[in-house]
């Protein structure tokens, strides 16, 4: 048994198709069917069930698999922290980003990142912070940014910004002449969250259980923050959104009304997250450098453009 049987395997069970896999791994169909029977000989498993030209996993090889691939990442993994030792900053960086952040500030700060890692292409997975965090675990992925605190001692982080959260909602109205409103004047019931998993849910629920008033009404439950911006701006709530998501909205003059919210927890602190003694720490360091400046001068924007529209509402 090799790396390489392991990667023909591997590759039969993602396409399901003997021939589609050869294809992936460059070698002939033939070689590849053989190198697959000698290993199932050696194991005294029949990996796979053939049933024409479909192939699927047989029900008592999905461990083998699964060890399979987890053995073809350790080995991936070995390579690229050698290659990190040599230089951190030349390779692939994979990046996740939890939704809420993505959106907003990647387009603000891709240009800046590829000037200041010109050796370091970064390979970016937008997902659920517990998704992320999996994959940062498992090595599938090197950094993350989120937007909670991990309380984990295997992880480390850099602090890259603080975002002030903004109530949302369709104008105009009377509310929507001042600047900001206090934690205990948010009405839990008309407020429409997102679905289960994004931390931004859970920090609007902290916001509401710090106001005392924690019996939400608003049965609306928003797979994305885009949703939720334009079921506010038809008048179904009103919504928090993080700053770089309402100035965004304003710009492209989507109807919508907000108030800088005051008081306990109206604000969230974004951090890159990654392995602790991690090869590739300094390419991190200056990622998240150039995030940082990047989201200052952003907010700073945004701040500014959110208060003069207040003021000319």
């Amino acid at each position: 048994m090799n790396l390489r049987d392991l990667e023909y395997v591997v590759a039969v069970a993602d396409h399901g198709h003997f021939g589609r896999a050869a294809a992936a791994c460059n070698v002939s169909q033939p070689t590849l069917s053989g190198q697959i029977l000698k290993l199932e000989s050696e194991l005294g498993l029949r990996l796979f069930d053939r049933e024409g030209r479909v192939v699927r996993v047989s029900d008592r090889a999905a461990t083998v698999i699964a060890e399979a691939r987890a053995t073809l990442a350790a080995a991936a993994a070995v390579s690229a922290a050698a290659d990190a030792a040599r230089d951190p900053f030349a390779g692939e960086l994979r990046l996740g980003i939890i939704s809420t952040v993505a959106p907003y500030l990647l387009p603000i700060a891709l240009p800046a990142l590829a000037e200041a890692l010109p050796k370091t292409p970064l390979y970016l997975l937008e997902d659920l912070t517990d998704r992320l965090l999996a994959r940062l675990r498992d090595g599938a992925l090197d950094a993350a940014i989120i937007a909670t605190d991990p309380r984990e001692a295997k992880l480390d982080s850099a602090e890259l910004y603080a975002e002030p959260f903004f109530l949302v909602f369709s104008g105009p109205t009377k509310r929507g002449a001042r600047g900001s409103i206090g934690v205990e004047e948010i009405d839990p019931s008309a407020l429409l969250l997102l679905a289960e998993g994004h931390c931004l849910r859970d920090q609007a629920l902290a916001l509401c259980n710090a106001a005392e008033r924690t019996a939400l009404g608003a049965d609306v439950r928003g797979t994305s923050l885009e949703t939720l911006r334009h079921l506010a701006s038809a008048g179904q709530g009103a919504t928090l959104a993080p700053l770089l998501a309402y100035a965004g909205w304003c710009r492209s003059g989507a109807g919508i009304h907000g108030l800088k919210i005051v008081g306990e927890g109206a604000s969230r602190l974004v951090r890159l997250v990654f392995k602790r003694d991690s090869p590739r720490e300094a390419a991190l360091q200056a990622l998240a450098a150039s995030l940082r400046a990047t989201a200052a001068a952003g907010l700073a924007r945004s701040l500014a453009e959110t208060q003069s529209g207040s003021k000319r509402v």
